[in-house]
Parts: structure tokens; sequence; C-alpha cells
């Protein structure tokens, strides 16, 4: 169980914030929270009736909460690096928050619920306008019925788009991704790095 007040370790350099977006409903809160090294600041709100026919919870049995405005965490990924993790509200009526948490991040999570694919769209859509890095992870429920390929295809993603499986309940698959996001990052930096190096000479 994450500690309340887990201090930072003196030898930590740099915290850089990641948000964490995707449709209702698909394992954002989940994901902060199995991951975070804190126990998770969470604005889960029980759904009333007050949401039917606005939110749209097809697929979703069992579903009692939602996030009204954001989840957040905290992760170590080593002794001078830390992560501070947004997780996104998944509701249409709440995607006008999105832009305001892309400021200042390095980069976003797609969590993909193959149930509800097109649920998916909108956050790439706002990344790639706002020209936030992103990775995609598929968040299994059950055993994947479509291929990663598949998934790809259905999203129209750019080939240079990292897609990977993921359990958001699990922290190492969720701490997996994270670092795959960081290293996705790193090597988008090193190329445009590369890429101005070679225009100056």
């Amino acid at each position: 169980m994450p500690q309340m007040l887990a201090p930072l370790r003196d030898t930590v350099r740099e915290g850089l914030k990641i948000v964490v977006v995707g449709g209702f409903g698909v394992g954002k809160t989940t994901m902060v929270r199995a991951v975070s090294e804190i126990r998770p600041l969470s604005t889960e709100e029980v759904m009333t009736e007050a949401g039917v026919g606005i939110d749209d919870t097809a697929g979703l049995r069992g579903k009692t909460t939602t996030t009204v405005a954001f989840d957040f965490g905290r992760i170590s990924l080593d002794d001078h690096l830390v992560l501070y993790l947004f997780g996104a509200p998944g509701q249409e009526r709440f995607w006008f928050l999105w832009d305001r948490l892309f400021a200042g991040t390095l980069g976003a999570v797609v969590l993909v619920d193959t149930r509800r694919v097109q649920d998916s769209w909108y956050a790439i859509d706002r990344l790639e306008h706002q020209k936030v890095p992103f990775v995609v992870a598929r968040n299994n429920f059950g055993p994947p019925v479509h291929s990663l390929d598949d998934v790809r295809d259905a999203l129209s993603l750019d080939p240079g788009v990292p897609l990977l499986d993921c359990d958001a309940r699990a922290r190492d698959s969720s701490k997996a991704v994270l670092i795959e996001l960081v290293d996705h990052v790193l090597a988008l930096s090193t190329a445009a790095h590369g890429a101005a190096a070679g225009r100056r000479g």
C-alpha cells in the first residue's frame, strides 16, 4: 500500500510530468494507483443519475465511480528521476481540461480498451495537435482478441508511435509503459538534436 507521505530521495535531480489519457473507464485511475509510490490524490466521485444519457457506460458493467478532475501520483524511475503522474478524466464533458493538463508535460500515455477503441481517437488527436509525444498502451482486461497490428490500424497510428500491451492493475506492467514513454521521448529529442546539428553544419 503506498504511503501518504513518502519523501523524495535526496538524490533526485529532475521531476517530469506525465499525463495518462484515454476513454471513459479505460483504466487511467487504476494505472496511477498501481504505479504510484505515494497514496494517489484522486477526484473520483460516485456516478449518479445525473450522468445517465451523458456518460456512455456501454461495456463498463460494474463501474460505479468516475474521475471528475484528475488523479495524481508519483513514481521514482531511478535515484535521479521522478515522474509526476496526472490521470485525465475520460468523459467527453471533461475533455476541456485536457489541453490544460498537457501544458508542461514531457509526454503522455494513451490507454486503449479494445472493446471501446473509438474512445481513444480524441486523445490521440489532441496530443498530435498539441505536439505532445505519446505511447499507446492496450490495457488488457482479458485475453487479447485483436493483434497489436490490428489496433494500430484501427487507430491509424503513425509507425513511429510505440504501441504495447499492459495490465493497468499491475505495478510492473504500468511502470514498463512509463519507461517506454521516457525512452521514446529521449529518442525523439536525440533525433531532433541531431537534425538541428546537421542543419547548422
